[in-house]
């Protein structure tokens, strides 16, 4: 009750700030929580259309506040509109600390929603997921997001299959992590199941496959990566004595003949 209770406060506060429209104005203060809220998701994706990410961002603030209204805390609506507020920081890159200091709660907050009601492997889920990694990229938390990739690649490979564009993009974060750490032979091996399903996808011209095809070619000619070759070229080879008793059995067979 006193979430509410302090949802309608801070909605009441913005009233006079966020709806713009002379019309809107008129009409706003008879319209239901529910009615609110629809009205404030058309005027949002209407300025995130036009790149206006300053009142945006108001606006999906207010969409969050009016959804907990709506439907309470523990819905998914309400994750899906922490995972809209989370875009549009992102996409408003000068907001991007001010949005690791107030708002990455509210993402982990939306994710644990979307696994609670949908279940790990819902595309919403692992939608939500990316949009989380690619924030954490942005914010130097490589780590973290290779984590979140590598515990989602399994629901992934599920839920839309081994060799989709999901799977490759999964692979390609993770694979991208491990070179800026310095693990190139791990990296090498992970960029290139990448690379071999975006030629399928895409085929070799794509920029997406020629992009990747470039990174795998350059971690080639790491000393990691070549020198782990070499290894491997040795442990096919037949073993000394192999050799030896077979150019000698060779040797036999013709003198005898």
């Amino acid at each position: 009750m006193s979430s509410s209770t302090s949802s309608g406060e801070s909605l009441q506060e913005t009233d006079s700030t966020v709806i713009s429209q002379k019309a809107d104005v008129k009409n706003y203060s008879m319209m239901t929580p529910a009615e609110k809220l629809s009205l404030c998701e058309r005027r949002a994706q209407s300025l995130a259309d036009s790149e206006e990410y300053d009142p945006c961002i108001q606006e999906l603030v207010r969409c969050l506040a009016l959804s907990r209204l709506v439907y309470g805390n523990e819905h998914f609506a309400v994750a899906q509109a922490q995972s809209r507020l989370a875009k549009a920081y992102l996409q408003h890159k000068g907001r991007i600390f001010n949005y690791l200091i107030n708002n990455e709660n509210n993402e982990l907050e939306s994710i644990s929603v979307y696994r609670s009601a949908l279940g790990p492997q819902d595309k919403l889920t692992l939608s939500a997921q990316d949009d989380f990694s690619h924030f954490l990229l942005l914010t130097g938390q490589q780590e973290r997001c290779a984590e979140i990739q590598r515990e989602s690649l399994a629901y992934k490979k599920s839920t839309f299959g081994e060799l989709s564009a999901e799977v490759a993009e999964a692979l390609q974060l993770i694979g991208g992590v491990e070179m800026t750490q310095g693990q190139m032979r791990h990296s090498h091996r992970t960029l290139k199941k990448c690379l071999d399903i975006q030629n399928m996808l895409y085929g070799p011209q794509h920029k997406k496959t020629k992009a990747t095809q470039r990174t795998v070619d350059m971690l080639s000619q790491s000393p990691e990566v070549s020198e782990g070759h070499k290894e491997i070229r040795l442990e096919t080879r037949p073993a000394f004595c192999a050799v030896v008793s077979s150019a000698s059995e060779v040797t036999s067979s013709m003198s005898n003949s």
